[in-house]
């Protein structure tokens, strides 16, 4: 068996990850899954004065324990990891496109005068920088409003406490994934826009190709399982967090809309869409230091490894 540490992951990002774990799908590959919690000690406040992600810690809380020699892959929004991997200090590339692919959406209050994202000009949105739900926002609000108009400020990682926030009013709006926008519809939240994203596999190269093939054949079944019966696996999104949070535990499977868990097989980043990635985060100011994208995947881990788990 060869040991792989993976940082923690919610359903939300992870979940056919989480199925290959649980059902024992690492081990028949040769696999055995620890998992380190990336979560310890980062802090969950809202700071309405941070506007832009420049000098924002890039692993505040993906790719913390990683960089840290603590943790071999973790996965996380496409957009961030293109920047954390240009930030590394540990020989991170990324290795291709993870399985699920993650839903996310734009809500505001029940009292809001916000009916529209046009109406969301000037307003505080709270989102975290260098996660999926901070890049998304941009992509959905550009499309209604002038890049000027766009206004972040820095909330926490971890829907539950941008949905707090956004109740007490520190937020105009914010972002979340499921099952937070199920619960935020409960109380009455208004989904303003909604979009889909991708997130990639990051490494260094204490995972090799072999090992990585060996992964992505776990996975692989572990989306033919998920897509065989999706309310099957719906209850993992109410599970993960149930221990420490009542209102989610409440929510039902029935509560979850199936049409908002996609999940696909692991593959490599086509080029067309990385260029198109990487220009488009240098236009918001990102990625300043690297020449090409190429120089933040492992092209060749990555060809090899999608062939091999075929």
């Amino acid at each position: 068996m060869k040991k792989l540490v993976l940082e923690t992951t919610a359903p939300f990002q992870g979940l056919p990850e989480l199925v290959a774990y649980d059902e024992g799908l690492f081990e028949k590959e040769g696999l055995m899954v620890e998992w380190a919690d990336r979560e310890q000690g980062v802090e969950k406040k809202v700071e309405t004065h941070v506007t832009s992600p420049k000098g924002v810690d890039p692993f505040a809380s993906h790719g913390k324990l990683f960089e840290q020699g603590k943790a071999d892959m973790y996965n996380a929004c496409e957009w961030g990891n293109y920047c954390r991997v240009q930030a590394t200090g540990a020989g991170s590339r990324q290795l291709g496109r993870r399985a699920i692919v993650t839903y996310s959406a734009v809500v505001v209050a029940p009292d809001s005068p916000v009916y529209t994202a046009q109406q969301l000009a000037g307003r505080t949105l709270g989102v975290p920088f260098y996660f999926g739900t901070h890049y998304i926002a941009l992509h959905m609000l550009e499309g209604f409003l002038r890049r000027e108009e766009i206004k972040l400020c820095r909330a926490p990682n971890g829907s539950r406490y941008r949905l707090a926030a956004l109740m007490k009013g520190e937020l105009d709006a914010t972002t979340l994934t499921e099952p937070h926008i199920t619960l935020a519809e409960k109380k009455g939240c208004r989904t303003i826009c909604s979009a889909f994203f991708h997130g990639t596999e990051v490494a260094s190269d204490r995972v090799d190709a072999e090992t990585y093939a060996a992964f992505n054949r776990a996975v692989r079944e572990a989306v033919r399982r998920i897509n065989a019966n999706k309310r099957a696996y719906l209850h993992y999104f109410i599970d993960y967090h149930a221990k420490t949070d009542p209102e989610i535990a409440a929510l039902k499977v029935e509560d979850l809309r199936e049409s908002r868990l996609v999940v696909c097989d692991p593959a490599p980043i086509p080029l067309d869409e990385m260029q198109h990635t990487y220009e488009w985060l240098k236009s918001w100011g990102m990625l300043e230091e690297t020449a090409s994208p190429l120089d933040l995947v492992n092209t060749d881990v990555q060809r090899y490894a999608h062939q091999a788990a075929e």
